[in-house]
């Protein structure tokens, strides 16, 4: 992972992706900014179901395909099957985690379970981009 003798700064971001658009676009941008590398959990579709409470338009693959096909990311990998594990976290190894602004459950989480495992990832929050407008909850409808 070195990079002109630098080692890269692995960024991961969560999320489910069910159809990509400018918000998104906006938060990858963002994300980009505090690492060379961006990698994206993609939430599995029992989460995706348990979180928004209802089935998404695409399956999980076709979201991380999606996703991973994206000029802004490096990879794309499907998330763990239960909420709370962060496996892909102790797997990846990040350096930064970056979140939504809507994704606020998902932060105290995170610190919860970086606290129980001794890890050291910063964390931090990416700006809204027109969230009345941007957001796949109103763009689905």
């Amino acid at each position: 992972m070195e990079q002109n003798n630098k080692l890269k700064k692995r960024v991961v971001v969560f999320g489910i992706f069910d159809g990509l658009h400018l918000g998104h676009e906006h938060f990858l941008q963002q994300a980009r900014a505090y690492g060379d590398e961006i990698v994206v959990i993609v939430g599995r579709d029992e989460i995706a179901l348990q979180l928004k409470g209802k089935t998404s338009q695409l399956n999980e693959r076709q979201r991380r395909s999606r996703v991973a096909a994206h000029h802004l990311v490096d990879r794309a990998v499907l998330g763990d099957k239960e909420t709370g594990e962060y496996l892909a976290l102790k797997r990846l190894k990040p350096d930064v985690v970056c979140l939504g602004y809507d994704q606020k459950e998902l932060k105290k989480d995170i610190y919860r379970w970086m606290k129980e495992n001794g890890a050291k990832i910063v964390v931090r929050v990416m700006k809204a981009y027109k969230p009345r407008e941007y957001h796949t909850s109103i763009i689905n409808e």
